[in-house]
């Protein structure tokens, strides 16, 4: 018979970790006598982190005493207490490799329904005083199960847990978990596991995700399940030699390299919205490392990047003054997560400044099928003589039937003309959204500096546009993701205080960060990028989750712990790898 050992609460609490502080509602205790489950919660119980715990799917975490008695042999630990993994039911009789999600029990005056093994993030590990714990806990076929809550009721200690029902189609919580973690994800169990009903929709997502990658022409490696959509479209590590072919100036400040190969041999074909990066030679010790948007036609034949020179800046002064057409530039391919996608939603193109250059690309894609979904090229400039492409946009708008383009001056000068240079003075606004008749329910492309960036998500998002169909390129790196860390400062990346001059070079691309690994400092090249402030995306830091999967320029790494389900070829994960030589990372 199942029983329910023990109901374990506890409300968010601040906790100190490798001098950051947490928050995070990991640490439960017994609950003296009944307990009132709602839709959402028990009473007296809270998550720190609502984005990867609670909400209806995963209301209730259940795991097993018998798994506990395995982690105390496993571990040799004696010191496990109810709650010990964050669990809000400790049970005995509902091992993971026999209940199925779609189970539904009844738990005292209440019922349950099984949605989905647990997702297992850094903060088990701190809990259980044991770092690796995420990764033991995937890959034993031991991570516990949330409920869902079809009847609100009462549970105490003691009470017995009656099955009441079961989906038709039966997939245990260790399959499913395998399933999604493991390298292996036949498609017919990928099938099986999406006829589940009461699957929760993000695990359903995943295996969308894995079974489309399975079905298309690309298949390729990786885990299209849990790759971020910043590491969806890899590529081959290494730099291939092109020429310039010409140099053209589009603004004040910002000129124009088409690059081409030195036999005109085919490229890589890029995807509208991708960027190139390149190695130009060292300054000091290092190489200077970076990346630029590909600004033109999609096209096997040559690329086109555009860079802004700005005042001091070490790579454009360099590409101003030093490169001639002719020369030779070290270039990778092309990648980058920031891709045009084939819908038949509205598109708007929102930029500023040398923001324009991926979505210019996006908007030659558009034109070049002469596109009939609504179009809106949307941008922002000081004035006419620091407006790149201005004449080329609107050639590429006349190919659009449903195309408009508006364009704001912040400081137009004498020579700018109203209605004909530019639309409106100031900057793009909510109002202006209204104006100009944008749908709400448009893709928005969005690019520009980090301040227009900032604007722009918080005016889209006043007006109506929702999260999922904003769409950014952050030049400088990407957002990061640092789940349940308090009070964290943004600030510009640097060289770690602890530099030294010896060891494997490890240069962040996107950041313009390059430091010497020192394998008696770090553990993994994550915790090199969080010494140098480069954003960064986590969650397990074991291995697990694919959160921190990032682009592999260059170079080669190895993996400590290794990782569940390798990472896409061409991509790495930072939480759990140490340089083997100089490496270049997408980050």
């Amino acid at each position: 018979m199942a029983r329910l050992l023990s109901v374990n609460v506890g409300l968010p609490r601040n906790i100190t970790w490798k001098d950051r502080t947490v928050r995070t509602g990991i640490w439960k205790a017994p609950v003296h006598g009944r307990c009132r489950v709602g839709r959402l919660n028990l009473d007296g119980d809270g998550q720190g982190d609502l984005n990867g715990h609670g909400g209806e799917q995963r209301a209730v975490f259940v795991y097993q005493i018998d798994s506990y008695h395995y982690w105390q042999k496993q571990l040799n630990r004696t010191d496990f207490v109810h709650g010990q993994f964050g669990e809000n039911f400790t049970v005995e009789g509902l091992p993971d490799d026999a209940v199925c999600i779609g189970d539904r029990y009844q738990i005292g005056s209440a019922v349950f329904e099984v949605t989905q093994p647990r997702v297992t993030c850094y903060r088990v590990g701190i809990r259980t005083n044991e770092p690796k714990m995420p990764a033991l806990l995937t890959s034993s076929g031991r991570p516990g199960f949330y409920f869902r809550v079809l009847s609100e009721g009462e549970v105490g200690a003691g009470d017995e847990i009656v099955k009441v029902g079961e989906a038709t189609e039966r997939m245990t919580i260790a399959e499913i978990n395998a399933l999604l973690y493991s390298p292996d994800h036949p498609r017919d169990r990928l099938e099986r596991a999406l006829r589940i009903g009461a699957l929760s929709p993000g695990w359903r997502s995943s295996f969308e995700a894995l079974l489309q990658s399975r079905t298309s022409d690309a298949g390729g490696s990786g885990n299209a399940g849990l790759a971020p959509a910043a590491a969806a479209h890899p590529a081959a590590p290494g730099f291939r030699a092109l020429v310039v072919a010409s140099i053209d100036r589009e603004a004040v400040d910002v000129v124009s390299l088409s690059l081409q190969h030195p036999d005109h041999e085919p490229l890589p074909l890029p995807l509208p919205g991708q960027y190139l990066v390149l190695r130009l030679p060292k300054t000091d010790d290092s190489p200077l490392i970076r990346s630029y948007s590909l600004s033109g036609p999609q096209s096997t034949e040559n690329y086109r990047i555009s860079v802004k020179i700005e005042p001091g800046g070490a790579a454009g002064s360099y590409l101003r003054d030093h490169v001639r057409a002719g020369d030779v530039l070290e270039v990778s391919s092309p990648r980058g997560g920031f891709i045009l996608q084939s819908r038949e939603r509205p598109v708007v193109l929102l930029s500023a400044g040398i923001g324009a250059t991926p979505v210019l690309a996006m908007l030659h894609a558009l034109a070049a099928t002469r596109s009939t979904r609504q179009i809106f090229w949307l941008h922002a400039a000081r004035d006419g003589q620091h407006h790149p492409f201005a004449d080329e946009v609107r050639r590429l708008m006349l190919a659009l039937p449903r195309g408009r383009s508006f364009v704001c001056y912040s400081r137009p000068d004498s020579r700018d003309k109203l209605g004909k240079d530019f639309d409106a003075p100031g900057h793009l606004s909510r109002p202006l959204f209204e104006d100009i008749g944008i749908p709400r329910e448009a893709d928005v492309y969005l690019c520009g500096p980090a301040r227009f960036m900032a604007d722009m998500k918080q005016a889209l998002a006043a007006f109506g546009t929702t999260s999922e169909r904003i769409h950014l390129e952050l030049f400088n790196g990407g957002e990061s993701l640092i789940p349940g860390i308090v009070g964290a400062a943004m600030r510009a990346p640097h060289p770690p205080k602890d530099a030294t001059d010896s060891g494997p070079l490890v240069s962040f691309a996107r950041s313009g960060i390059a430091a010497h690994w020192k394998p008696s400092a770090y553990t993994s090249i994550l915790e090199l990028a969080e010494a140098c402030d480069v954003p960064v995306r986590w969650s397990c830091r074991t291995g697990v989750c694919h959160n921190c999967e990032s682009g592999l320029v260059s170079g080669a790494v190895a993996y400590d712990p290794p990782p569940l389900d390798k990472p896409a070829e061409g991509n790495l994960l930072i939480c759990c790898s140490q340089p083997v030589q100089d490496v270049i990372i997408d980050l």
